[in-house]
């Protein structure tokens, strides 16, 4: 397993490795609400769409494209000025939100799955579609503060991996203080 991990991180690119580095931060300064979050997120997902598209991944870099307008859009949401700094923003949804939720990104999946799978698109169909559907469903969750979004995080190859452990242990320490303050308010 470190092997894999450590050819990965002898291939990264230093672009990929500022990419990586800002995605960090995009995470703890959005477990700190703070309206950089999302400027760190558009560079990050900038780069990444860039070397997805020059890797011929054309479905990542969608999927990244996507990251670009939820950064503009999360950016513009959380600097509304009628957010002031002592009030919280941060929801929460009841179950049955969470099963419309899933059912639909579950229908979105299958349907994107079978597509990629039908015009030979992707090596893993259904999981690539997976992990796109509900990453930008997932970042919906994020820019509307919706504090579940923290749950629905998830991971991908080796390199990823272990960027999304170190992005586990900030989702944790995200939820909880945004549940803390969810229910302090």
């Amino acid at each position: 397993m470190i092997d894999p991990i450590w050819q990965a991180i002898l291939q990264l690119s230093g672009w990929g490795a500022i990419a990586m580095l800002l995605g960090l931060v995009y995470i703890i300064l959005a477990i700190k609400e703070s309206i950089w979050a999302w400027p760190s997120a558009f560079v990050s997902t900038l780069i990444y769409t860039i070397l997805f598209w020059e890797g011929q991944l054309p479905l990542q870099a969608i999927l990244n494209f996507y990251y670009l307008i939820m950064a503009t859009y999360g950016f513009w949401l959380w600097k509304q000025p009628d957010q002031s700094a002592s009030q919280t923003f941060i929801t929460n949804k009841p179950f049955s939100f969470h099963l419309i939720f899933v059912f639909i990104g579950g229908i979105l999946t299958l349907f994107l799955g079978w597509f990629n799978a039908e015009n030979n698109l992707s090596k893993l169909p259904y999981l690539d579609s997976f992990v796109m559907v509900f990453s930008m469903m997932n970042t919906f969750l994020m820019a509307k503060k919706i504090i579940e979004n923290w749950l629905y995080w998830q991971a991908e190859f080796y390199l990823t991996i272990v960027l999304f452990v170190i992005f586990l242990v900030l989702v944790v320490i995200g939820y909880r203080k945004w549940h803390l303050k969810l229910f302090i308010s």
